[in-house]
């Protein structure tokens, strides 16, 4: 019996010391805001790493492969303020000892693929179209379909809009495709397509619409996914894959969507549009498929190869122009490393005389871009 006790008081005496010892460590570490959006829109990061020798911080807004350092206060905060940036969506990291890390302290997170990172979002602007405001909000769906032509059971995001669940009304569908690095996550999470389509539907800018949003990586299986040095091919295996995510999003995914939501299912209700990779995939199959999609934008893409059969590539856009196209909407940051794939692209619709519309922004291949161009397409579909 008082070995027992013994061992009880024990017990007891630890459990105090050690919610003593956190309740120390609680007051030792700092209160950590991050990030902290002051009233001019400069921006202040903090993240608490005593034992760190070198913090820091790379963001969406800055170079490809820049970093800014962060300062360490005697309390092991690490600490740094920015310029004030301009009203819009942003993602950073921290490196910490040259480790990539999201900001502890900020329940925002975002994926793309493979990548996280942390969400900053400055208010106002040209944000306002990306934010979750009050308005009447649709729904976004993971959905999971078998696909024949890539023998493969395979997801996608589908977003229906503010009053489907509700109504029998059937809808026109966008098919929207991710670039290299990304997959079905990329749009929603880091494009904002559901917000900023529900935001465009209230202020009447938009035609209630179905998004589906696709895995474009026609290499990643059900199974295969997360299996080390399965996760995309090598320059020299990637040509075995071309026109197989084209083939099955014609032959597989239209008409899952169409079976199964309530859609017109015709060419002028039907809308592809891509960015980067996804861009070079709206080309394939709407050149490949003519007379699917009625609607077409490509963002930061075009013709990669530069010795590319551009004789062929008329023909093929040729007949597409004869398929009947509502509107071919191409669009490229002035700084984007793929200018000269998009310059091939506008030629051969010169070429071929197919009547499109060119938009030509500041800056690069950024997500920045992608989210202002479908905020620019997608009031023009259906009309």
């Amino acid at each position: 019996m008082t070995r027992n006790l013994l061992l009880i008081f024990l017990s007891i005496f630890l459990v105090g010391i050690t919610a003593q010892a956190q309740e120390i460590s609680a007051m030792q570490a700092p209160k950590v805001v991050s990030p902290e959006i002051a009233s001019d829109n400069s921006v202040s990061f903090r993240v608490f790493s005593p034992s760190a020798n070198a913090v820091t911080l790379n963001g969406s807004w800055m170079g490809y492969g820049e970093t800014l350092p962060l300062k360490k206060e005697e309390n092991g905060l690490w600490t740094v303020t920015i310029a004030p940036l301009n009203s819009s969506m942003y993602h950073y990291n921290f490196f910490i000892d040259g480790v990539s890390a999201i900001d502890p302290t900020n329940p925002e997170a975002l994926r793309d693929g493979t990548h996280y990172a942390s969400l900053l979002m400055v208010p106002g602007g040209a944000a306002k179209v990306y934010q979750l405001n009050e308005v009447p909000h649709g729904s976004l769906s993971k959905v999971w379909y078998q696909s024949p032509s890539l023998d493969s059971y395979r997801r996608m995001y589908v977003y229906t809009p503010p009053g489907y669940d509700s109504g029998k009304e059937t809808y026109p569908v966008l098919y929207l495709l991710h670039g290299a690095g990304g997959d079905e996550d990329a749009w929603s999470a880091l494009g904002r397509a559901n917000d900023i389509l529900d935001n465009l539907i209230a202020e009447g800018k938009a035609k209630p619409m179905i998004i589906v949003m696709t895995n474009g990586n026609a290499w990643q299986t059900s199974t295969l996914r997360n299996v080390p040095g399965t996760s995309a091919p090598t320059r020299e295996t990637y040509a075995k894959f071309h026109g197989q995510f084209e083939k099955s999003l014609v032959k597989d995914v239209v008409p899952y969507i169409e079976k199964n939501y309530r859609v017109k299912a015709t060419k002028e209700s039907r809308a592809l549009a891509g960015l980067s990779m996804g861009g070079a995939h709206t080309i394939t199959a709407s050149t490949e498929y003519p007379g699917t999609f009625g609607y077409i934008g490509v963002f930061s893409s075009g013709i990669f190869d530069p010795n590319a059969d551009m004789a062929e590539l008329e023909k093929k856009f040729t007949a597409l122009k004869a398929s009947g196209v509502t509107k071919y909407w191409v669009a490229c940051g002035k700084d984007d490393f793929l200018m000269e794939a998009n310059k091939r692209l506008l030629a051969v619709l010169d070429k071929t005389a197919f009547e499109h519309e060119y938009h030509e922004s500041e800056g690069g291949h950024t997500w920045a871009n992608w989210r202002d161009y479908l905020v620019i397409f997608a009031p023009q579909l259906f009309k």
